[in-house]
């Protein structure tokens, strides 16, 4: 994610893009909310940080908070909020932006289960609505299937690609639809019988045990 965001340099390989001016947006494990900034100026700093200003900025701002149920939020600032109502305000700041690359790092990682749930099929509703080209890193099999096209299996460090598993039940889905496919269960044993050996390799202390 850094590579694509342009954070960090590369040193080997390459990455090619669709065209040279590709605006990404990168949206972090925790929402990362400036406390002294209300809701909507928070959404307003990467406008802000591209020349996006004034009546424009607030314009954008407040259709992104619309984008992702938060209307009527702007006012308030991140303390005031919910740990899922904050993160849909870090997702909103990457929306504003109009980008042609969503770059998404864990979003609902540090979330409860049930609002990970609606979240993730918040993002799906609005990712199929923008069709923005969107990069989601978890580690959680069955946030992958839900809420992505095409699977790509990672190995441990130093990090390579396994295998790329293409989604067929892709689209806009629900959990529980997602559930039910009898196409579900044997693709997800499958990613899990594969990075199986890649939990344990990469942590020592784990090992089985037969009882």
């Amino acid at each position: 994610l850094n590579l694509l965001a342009g954070l960090t340099e590369v040193t080997e390989g390459s990455i090619e893009l669709s065209r040279d001016d590709l605006r990404s947006a990168y949206v972090f494990q925790n929402p990362r909310l400036l406390p002294w900034r209300s809701v909507r100026r928070n959404v307003e700093f990467g406008l802000e940080q591209v020349g996006t200003t004034g009546a424009e900025a607030r314009a954008r701002a407040d259709a992104a908070l619309e984008l992702v149920h938060l209307a009527g939020q702007g006012d308030k600032y991140p303390h005031q909020l919910s740990g899922g109502m904050q993160q849909r305000a870090a997702l909103a700041r990457g929306l504003a932006l109009e980008p042609g690359l969503l770059l998404l790092d864990e979003p609902f990682g540090a979330l409860d289960a049930l609002t990970r749930s609606y979240l993730q099929e918040e993002l799906l509703g609005i990712v199929s609505a923008l069709g923005t080209t969107t990069l989601l890193v978890t580690h959680d099999i069955d946030e992958a299937l839900l809420l992505a096209d095409r699977v790509v299996v990672m190995s441990s460090r130093p990090a390579r690609i396994r295998r790329v598993f293409d989604v067929p039940f892709a689209g806009t889905r629900t959990q529980d639809e997602l559930l039910a496919d009898p196409r579900f269960a044997p693709l997800r044993h499958e990613i899990r019988a594969l990075l199986r050996p890649e939990v344990l390799n990469s942590d020592p202390t784990i090992a089985p045990v037969q009882v």
